[in-house]
């Protein structure tokens, strides 16, 4: 593994997680990986911050309402089938770690652990999470909220950032 400044590679990550990274978080004995298409980078309180949302009708929901950490895994090589089957399948049911032949490794600083791919990595502990509420949303954007089911977003201070080939 080799360290990486977040900054650094922030354009590299987000073109990424454009095409698909991994979110992982456990709290207690559950587990999830689910795949993200964006999140955000920068400042917050001082810290490094990345922020991801989850939707509350994802299995992923109920897990990192408990959690307080979760990492993002941008991987490096070609992981397009991984990344749809974790994005159009739930881990209610369905084990997607096994279905993709994916494992996890222990974090360096935090309780949820890395996905054991070649890739970004980063490591975050939750600082603040709020529920979207829709009368501030922009107009234009309802329409992406057939079902109301609006993101809670979480705000993660970047503990650790590194490379693993």
């Amino acid at each position: 593994m080799k360290d990486v400044d977040y900054e650094a590679v922030a354009p590299t990550a987000m073109k990424g997680i454009k095409d698909g990274a991994f979110l992982v978080v456990q709290a207690r004995d559950r587990i999830n990986v689910m795949t993200i298409g964006w999140a955000m980078f920068g400042y917050v309180w001082g810290k490094p911050v990345m922020m991801v949302a989850v939707r509350k009708s994802r299995f992923t929901f109920g897990i990192i309402e408990e959690a307080d950490s979760f990492t993002v895994s941008v991987p490096t090589g070609n992981m397009e089938k991984e990344v749809n089957i974790c994005g159009t399948k739930s881990g209610r049911n369905l084990d997607k770690f096994r279905e993709c032949n994916l494992s996890t490794t222990k974090a360096r600083a935090i309780g949820s652990p890395i996905l054991d791919i070649p890739g970004y990595h980063y490591e975050c502990r939750i600082m603040y999470k709020g529920a979207m509420d829709p009368r501030f949303l922009a107009q234009d954007l309802k329409q992406l909220y057939p079902m109301k089911d609006y993101h809670t977003l979480y705000f993660g201070e970047i503990v650790s950032c590194y490379l693993r080939e």
